[in-house]
């Protein structure tokens, strides 16, 4: 059984974070999106809701994580090749994002990582496809 992915994340100011994320190469799902919040479309199977936070306290009991000083996930997406690791996040650190931990390289695998707007962490991670079988 194949199942969706929704991944739902607090963020300041919607407009600017679609600006960000739309300046990274990602879509949207205009059908679930609206001034509160947009549905960014990572594939098929995978969405991002990035909520104002103020409809994000709608879905939950407690607090929203200070990204500040605290970790409450971390998202990983694929890239095509180590060149496509480094242009995605240096163009997310060059949108107002911010560098992440160092580079992780591994021969087979390298990974980068950004902090999005709202302090979220980003990596993004090639693996050579030789090494997976």
């Amino acid at each position: 059984m194949s199942r969706m992915l929704f991944v739902n994340l607090a963020v300041k100011n919607i407009e600017a974070t679609r600006k960000f994320f739309d300046g990274l190469g990602f879509g949207f799902n205009e059908t679930f999106s609206d001034e509160n919040c947009a549905s960014m479309v990572i594939n098929d199977l995978t969405t991002v809701m990035l909520l104002q936070e103020a409809r994000f306290r709608d879905f939950i009991s407690d607090d929203i994580c200070d990204t500040s000083k605290s970790r409450e996930a971390l998202l990983c997406i694929s890239a095509d090749s180590r060149e496509e690791v480094d242009s995605l996040v240096d163009t997310a650190i060059g949108a107002g994002g911010s560098a992440w931990m160092e580079a992780q390289d591994q021969g087979f695998m390298y990974g980068r990582a950004f902090r999005d707007l709202d302090g979220h962490v980003w990596e993004v991670m090639w693996m050579d496809p030789a090494a997976i079988g």
